[in-house]
């Protein structure tokens, strides 16, 4: 492993501003708030002296950022096996804020929801295919601390920040195996692609291009490496940051090395599916509304070229009838063998194996038969592999234990065939039924699942069909013991409340205030306070702070303060919780501070620290 992993600030980047106080005309407690994320974001790695300066212990100004070996020994423990080394790596990970390949399922994980981005990434209008892969948990990273609503201004780090996750990856690659360092290696550089994603949503030109410049030569570095050099996934994952940074001719360069790589495999090697769908998936968002024309003649190049198993050329032009008729015998024949095989082993770790080829080549095939025939064959292909696939989830479904861990094949494949039929009905005219029931009769199953229900909730609101989503949300809730379903009922609403509002207020300026209020804000309460009552739901940190601004957003100041006082005694450690309240209720500003010393939450701006720095 070589110092070349490690990234070095480019010149022209922003030097971050020291200055804690922005504007002293601000309220003391907008001020206070300000103050306190800054450090949250600047301040969340341990002290230690800066031996070039001379520094000393004796140096440290805030000794709460000290960690002494006395206070994390008891702490310590070692663990031997391999895969729970490597898993708890992945938690670390995670933490950071660092995309790992673990997803938040199973009823208990909902005390760790806190973030208002589980409901929506505002990807799905701008990649209606490939918005599924840059989804976010829900869950905030350490040195994320802020009020619900407010902007984060970035995904990452400070500096400091992004130095140890550099330095964390770099100490971890030699330490695993050859498949958990490609993992790592991985989640390393789609951690550096959804930096450049977040500059790209923001439209920052600047920050765009220089952390374009980073992560490219972090692929280029990891690529380099002995081990990495056939590594698909990570070929994906460089040509797809390619791709966000607008260079798509050096972005299909890039694949169409990485398919030179396994071509000889076609459709038996996974990652190179993988890698295949992703391809044709972003030159078809590339040009929409060009169906039937350049578009669609690269996809089917791919695709095709995926399945003939021989030399792989560049795309020159259009398919031949005979080469479509050959790949599709070929899909059809892996498709029903992979399928057989799947569907008649009792081994479930094999089984798993052969699901996890079939998931890749089902994507594959299905878009095949999307483009070359059209919707019916391509869903017609999904439900063939949803009824074999069930049938195998069924047989392990007694045996699924663990949940840390990836959705299953099943809710993979429904996913998949949603996003497809979603996107047929954004550049086509089809009737929303069969994605309407494919999203229904999968959320009855997998009723944790958050990508299914953020595609289900835009569907139904983009439809406005309110008794059916409401009769469907209810069906759910009452069958399941988790809080997923009621908190995106309730998101549900919500956007409902808001496009009546945005209707009713619409160029009448002061004059709304006298429009009467329609039942949704009632019925809105009533989910909430349903909510609150259920046992995971009560120690929901994201299911209170959307109950506590739903109430102050109301103008029902004193009910607002007696959910806070509840909200405490159900989730006392939730420090958002207490940001948001002097938010709201900036006249009990020194009550909430008060209250935070007494949970032993870690205050880094106490209020007689404000006051100095007011003054200077």
């Amino acid at each position: 492993m070589t110092g070349s992993f490690l990234l070095i600030d480019d010149e022209d980047e922003d030097i971050e501003d020291d200055t804690e106080v922005k504007d002293k005309t601000l309220p003391k407690w907008r001020i206070w708030l300000d103050v306190e994320a800054s450090r949250e974001t600047k301040n969340w790695l341990p002290w230690r002296p800066d031996k070039s300066k001379g520094q000393s212990e004796e140096d440290c100004e805030d000794p709460d950022r000290q960690v002494l070996f006395d206070d994390i020994g008891p702490s310590v423990i070692r663990i031997l096996k391999p895969e729970l080394r490597f898993q708890l790596m992945c938690s670390f990970l995670q933490f950071l804020g660092i995309p790992s390949g673990c997803s938040y399922s199973g009823p208990d994980w909902s005390i760790t929801l806190d973030e208002w981005s589980v409901f929506d990434s505002g990807l799905a209008t701008e990649r209606p295919l490939t918005s599924l892969d840059l989804q976010c948990s829900g869950v905030s990273c350490i040195g994320h601390m802020a009020t619900l609503h407010s902007v984060k201004k970035q995904i990452g780090h400070c500096k400091d920040g992004e130095e140890f996750i550099q330095n964390v990856f770099h100490q971890a690659l030699p330490l695993f195996s050859k498949e958990e360092k490609s993992l790592l290696s991985l989640y390393w550089l789609q951690y550096e692609k959804l930096k450049v994603l977040h500059y790209l949503q923001n439209k920052n030109k600047k920050k765009l291009k220089c952390q374009g410049k980073k992560s490219k030569k972090l692929a280029k570095n990891l690529l380099k490496e002995a081990e990495n050099r056939n590594n698909l996934a990570l070929w994906k994952e460089y040509a797809h940051l390619e791709w966000l940074l607008g260079n798509l001719e050096d972005s299909r360069k890039v694949f169409d090395t990485a398919i030179t790589l396994a071509t000889s495999q076609g459709l038996q090697n996974p990652a190179l599916c993988s890698l295949c769908l992703l391809y044709t998936q972003l030159e078809l968002e590339a040009v929409e509304d060009a169906v039937g024309g350049a578009a669609t003649s690269r996809a089917v190049h791919i695709l095709t070229k995926l399945a003939e198993c021989g030399l792989y050329s560049a795309y020159k032009g259009q398919v031949s009838p005979v080469n479509i008729l050959k790949a599709r015998k070929a899909y059809e024949y892996a498709f029903l063998g992979c399928l057989t095989e799947s569907s008649l082993l009792c081994d479930s770790t094999v089984a798993t194996m052969r699901a996890d080829v079939a998931v890749s080549l089902v994507a594959c095939f299905a878009l095949f038969q999307y483009l070359t025939v059209g919707i019916e064959a391509a869903d017609r292909v999904y439900m063939q592999a949803l009824e074999k696939t069930s049938e195998l989830f069924l047989h392990k479904k007694t045996e699924i234990t663990n949940l840390w861990t990836q959705p299953t094949e099943l809710e993979t494949l429904t996913l998949m065939r949603s996003v497809l039929l979603r996107y047929h009905m954004k550049v086509n005219v089809y009737p929303l039924g069969p994605l309407r029931e494919t999203l229904t009769s999968a959320l009855k199953r997998f009723p944790g699942n958050h990508s299914l229900w953020r595609l289900y909730v835009q569907t139904e609101n983009k439809y406005h069909n309110a008794s059916r989503a409401r009769r469907f949300f209810d069906s759910v809730t009452r069958n399941a013991d988790m809080i997923t379903p009621q908190l995106f009922a309730i998101y549900a609403e919500q956007k409902r409340k808001e496009l009546v509002d945005s209707v009713q207020r619409v160029d009448i300026g002061g004059v709304y205030s006298t429009i009467p209020e329609s039942g949704l804000s009632n019925r809105i309460r009533v989910l909430f306070e349903h909510a609150v009552q259920s046992d995971n739901g009560a120690h929901c940190p994201l299911l209170w702070r959307m109950y506590l601004h739903f109430l102050v957003s109301q103008g029902n100041r004193e009910r607002s303060r007696g959910a806070f006082y509840k909200a405490l005694q159900d989730c006392p450690w939730v420090k958002g919780l207490y940001m948001d309240a002097i938010e709201y209720f900036p006249d009990h500003m020194q009550e909430i501070m008060d209250l935070m010393t007494e949970k032993e939450l870690r205050v880094r701006v106490p209020l007689e620290e404000l006051d100095i720095l007011l003054e200077d």
